[in-house]
């Protein structure tokens, strides 16, 4: 079997779709699957094209289409797709729901960017997406294809050796003491006004590490607190190496207010963080609270976390080690194992002319 899984624009954006679908592909990699990550004959759309006006082909041959963006080049192999009965498998790593407070005007652009994502997402022969909770969101639209639930999974073995880079990163930022971080994208919708907030209750060592905009496509909330933080908190900026964030952290605060899943989360869990978040309902289907983490709705309430966990180191042990199993439960086998599953099913109903 030959499956194209598609990333448009890869080598131009950052953060979780990313880092979903490189797990996707080094999933896939022991199931016996041939991979392709591009669709295009050549080296992109313009050799593409260019092949087509001379005769030859525009598009590689692959036995099933998997699509991780919205863009006009994946609705070029969604049209490709359809017109040669090649499965149809689009990626819902976006919605509306998380699409505001990213960046400037983002929450003026989300309510449009539904009908656009209801059809787009429709032309499948099947919706994946990392939750059920956004299956849910989905059906809400109304998406009217077929949506299986896959988890994102995490690459557990990209983290191997973090605690290595422990001592350098928090020189290198003047980390101390109980260390409360936070790793990717900075902006609104990932609760960067609670975390700052939450640090100025405090006198822990905060630390985001990862991206932040600081033109004009920075979010007002982005701007105002990377500008001007609290003594307490440091942005790294972006971070060559993930693994020197989980080195340096001791407590993984998420208070995220929408996310289809949380990468971050379970690599901070995959290397035995104790991790807080905000109690949202993605967060039902994969974490127990006082189990493998603690859940917080109010500022007061992560404060009331952070001094409970670093007044109990048997605590932070216990969700540490609890985190750590939960984090196996995602590993990229299963993600590989289930991909595999619904590509041969749709394989299965091709052949069988079965709709």
């Amino acid at each position: 079997m030959r499956v194209l899984d598609y990333l448009e624009q890869e080598a131009r954006i950052r953060g979780g779709i990313v880092t979903a679908t490189r797990q996707q592909r080094k999933a896939l990699e022991g199931t016996g699957v041939d991979v392709v990550d591009s669709p295009w004959v050549g080296d992109g759309p313009v050799d593409a094209a260019r092949s087509r006006l001379t005769g030859g082909r525009a598009f590689r041959e692959y036995d099933v289409a998997h699509c991780n963006v919205v863009g006009p080049g994946s609705v070029a192999v969604a049209r490709h797709a359809t017109r040669n009965d090649v499965p149809l498998v689009l990626h819902a790593h976006v919605t509306a729901e998380d699409f505001g407070e990213s960046f400037r005007f983002s929450e003026r652009l989300a309510p449009a960017l539904r009908p656009y994502l209801r059809w787009f997402y429709s032309q499948a022969d099947l919706v994946l997406c990392p939750s059920e909770y956004t299956k849910g969101v989905l059906e809400a639209y109304p998406v009217s294809a077929p949506i299986e639930p896959v988890t994102n999974g995490v690459d557990i073995d990209s983290l191997e050796g973090f605690e290595s880079l422990r001592e350098e990163t928090r020189e290198r930022f003047d980390l101390e003491g109980m260390v409360v971080f936070c790793v990717g994208e900075v902006f609104e919708r990932k609760g960067l006004t609670t975390f700052c907030e939450v640090a100025q209750r405090t006198d822990y060592d905060f630390a985001w590490f990862g991206h932040y905009e600081e033109g004009a496509a920075a979010g007002e909330a982005t701007r105002y607190w990377t500008n001007d933080p609290p003594e307490n908190v440091t942005f790294t900026g972006w971070m060559e190496d993930k693994r020197a964030a989980f080195g340096a952290g001791d407590v993984y605060l998420f208070p995220t207010k929408d996310e289809n899943q949380g990468i971050a989360a379970l690599e901070a869990m995959a290397t035995g963080k104790a991790v807080v978040l905000r109690d949202i309902p993605v967060f039902e289907e994969f974490f127990t609270h006082g189990e493998d983490c603690l859940k917080c709705e109010t500022r007061e309430e992560f404060v009331a976390a952070l001094e409970r966990l670093d007044g109990n180191p048997d605590l932070r042990e216990r969700l540490g080690e609890n985190a750590r199993e939960t984090a196996r439960e995602h590993s990229l086998d299963r993600v590989g194992d289930r991909l595999v599953e619904q590509y041969e099913r749709l394989l299965g109903e091709n052949h069988s002319g079965t709709p």
